[in-house]
């Protein structure tokens, strides 16, 4: 990897279209450019949010390339997401990098969304530790919860993932029964800091290994606010905050429990997360925490890192980057994009 590869990320996976500049390990610009129009719907809407990427894309990759003051022709290879994600969404950003990449004629450079997430851990920052490999990384958003065993930038194993929802939607499944709106996973942070953790309980899932589930959870949230909003039909507005610490307790417990376990399994001494949901003040000072007491090393991502973003995209796009390689106007988007 040259010392000064420029390289141009371009992130539309779901709702957020993003364009990054990296040089290097360093990031020259990182912007991003969301789409509220889904809140009204309490969920992102695949048709609406590809619609969005249409006209955000060219002047979000625009202001990149200006914020980071150089030439368009300055770049040297453009990184994309090819998957996981929606369709639609991806498609724009798959099309626009294949477009640009054929106009420049530079390398194009397909990159694996969760992968790049964890990679993101590698951009270089004043004053920011990077991880050492191996390391572990959990990565937790609305569409994933895995536990990957990071040996280096190409090579990465799985060692447990959800087997039904993941941890993202069950936050946001939960808030929707608390009646709070789209997204609803930061706004459970949000009231949860004037709450008692320990409150309520709710039910964990008895999962062998390193796998988790949360689809239990989420019934035994919702038979809880049932039965007592039969005795109380204010139950929820007069518990508002112990009820959202209490379920945030409960998911982050479910996920700091399998990663101790995986940390004693593979003798691993580093931990990382990764993904939308590490920027779940809880998660972030709970696993502090327990690196802490337990002399561990643990990375948590900037707030900016956490979501999705293109730097992470072009911090992939590096480590993947051949400058022999012309490219493959072949390669299009892959919902479902296997590990």
């Amino acid at each position: 990897m040259a010392k000064n590869t420029i390289i141009l990320g371009i992130e539309s996976s779901c709702d957020d279209t993003s364009a990054a500049i990296l040089r290097g390990h360093r990031i020259l610009s990182n912007l991003v450019a969301g789409q509220s129009i889904h809140q009204k719907y309490g969920g992102v809407v695949p048709e609406l949010a590809s619609r969005c990427h249409q006209e955000n894309i060219i002047p979000v990759v625009q202001q990149a390339i200006e914020q980071a003051k150089i030439k368009i022709t300055d770049i040297d290879a453009i990184a994309f997401t090819q998957g996981p994600g929606l369709m639609g969404s991806l498609l724009v950003g798959a099309s626009f990098a294949k477009a640009l990449a054929l106009s420049l004629n530079k390398p194009l450079i397909p990159v694996h969304h969760m992968k790049a997430h964890i990679l993101a851990h590698l951009i270089e920052e004043s004053n920011v530790k990077n991880p050492t490999f191996p390391f572990l990384c959990l990565t937790v958003s609305g569409g994933h919860t895995q536990l990957v065993h990071v040996e280096s930038p190409d090579k990465m194993t799985i060692l447990g993932q959800t087997i039904d929802d993941a941890v993202g939607e069950a936050f946001d499944k939960a808030a929707k029964m608390l009646g709070l709106p789209y997204p609803g996973g930061p706004l459970i942070d949000e009231y949860a800091r004037a709450g008692n953790p320990l409150k309520f309980s709710f039910a964990k899932p008895r999962i062998e290994g390193l796998n988790f589930s949360f689809s239990g959870v989420k019934t035994s949230i919702l038979y809880f606010l049932r039965d007592q909003k039969l005795l109380n039909d204010n139950f929820i507005e007069e518990h508002l905050p112990d009820l959202c610490a209490s379920i945030q307790h409960t998911l982050v417990e479910i996920l700091l429990d399998k990663v101790r376990k995986a940390c004693k399994e593979h003798q691993l001494t580093e931990v990382a997360i990764a993904g939308g949901v590490s920027a779940n003040s809880y998660l972030r000072s709970r696993l502090a925490k327990w690196g802490k007491e337990n002399q561990l090393n643990v990375f948590i991502p900037k707030f900016e890192y956490c979501t999705d973003n293109a730097a992470m995209i072009a911090i992939a796009g590096q480590y993947l980057f051949d400058p022999t390689f012309e490219g493959n106007q072949g390669i299009t988007a892959d919902p479902r994009l296997k590990w």
